[in-house]
């Protein structure tokens, strides 16, 4: 039985991940496969949280440059999460894992508030807790909330599933063909050079808190079990090399 590395883990799972080839909606095929992937790390005794984007249905960056209020167009990105949050539990049930969300702003009638406390006992009890509807802030990315909760329920890692890149290149290797993939940085090697992983936000976040983040490509079925079991794949992102 393959052993894990990590004990206690946040996911960060972008909206795009959930829409597959069609690049927006919900993808059944594609949110079944990702939990079934939750399933394989969950059933290693490892304890999941999970934060979701909601890009595949909404951004609130595209609403503020239509000419929206930027807080409102935020909001509606929230709403977005929490509606992928709530696809994602009901598929991680189906295959028979206890699942709890707990959005950001109260909805009782569909998730609990998140409390702190409540979600560390969760993850003991080895529920995996979505958080959904950000911060609860307008102006904060999922990326945030990613690091933010990381911290605050002591997780040892971040895994960050991409559905598009396997780790962190130089440019953009769909556009640059002589690309070159980075092995490990430094949160300031991200800061400085601007390689856009996370936000400058969620980046300073996961550095002053000494949280290690991985990103790996999705794409390809067991590579969050793999993240989990600390095989070579994707970028490792620490506070020091």
């Amino acid at each position: 039985m393959t052993k894990a590395r990590y004990k206690r883990i946040v996911l960060k799972l972008s909206g795009e991940a959930l829409s597959g080839t069609v690049g927006y909606g919900i993808e059944p095929s594609v949110i079944r496969n990702i939990a079934e992937q939750v399933k394989e790390v969950a059933e290693m005794d490892v304890e999941v949280a999970v934060v979701v984007g909601g890009g595949n249905i909404w951004r609130g960056k595209v609403g503020s440059e239509m000419g929206m209020d930027r807080a409102n167009a935020d909001y509606m990105g929230m709403l977005a999460t929490v509606m992928n949050s709530l696809a994602l539990q009901d598929s991680l049930e189906n295959l028979g894992i206890p699942t709890r969300v707990q959005t950001s702003i109260e909805m009782r009638q569909v998730a609990e508030p998140y409390i702190r406390r409540k979600a560390i006992r969760h993850l003991e009890k080895k529920r995996v807790v979505i958080f959904a509807a950000g911060t609860g802030n307008p102006y904060f990315s999922t990326d945030t909330t990613a690091a933010l909760r990381a911290a605050e329920v002591e997780a040892e890692v971040i895994l960050m599933a991409k559905n598009n890149v396997d780790g962190v290149y130089n440019a953009d290797p769909k556009l640059v063909a002589d690309a070159v993939k980075y092995d490990s940085l430094t949160y300031m090697d991200i800061l400085n050079e601007g390689l856009g992983v996370m936000d400058a936000t969620a980046s300073s976040l996961c550095m002053d808190n000494d949280i290690p983040l991985l990103v790996f490509s999705i794409s390809e079925q067991g590579n969050i079990k793999k993240a989990v079991a600390g095989e070579d794949i994707g970028t490792i992102i620490r506070g020091n090399k």
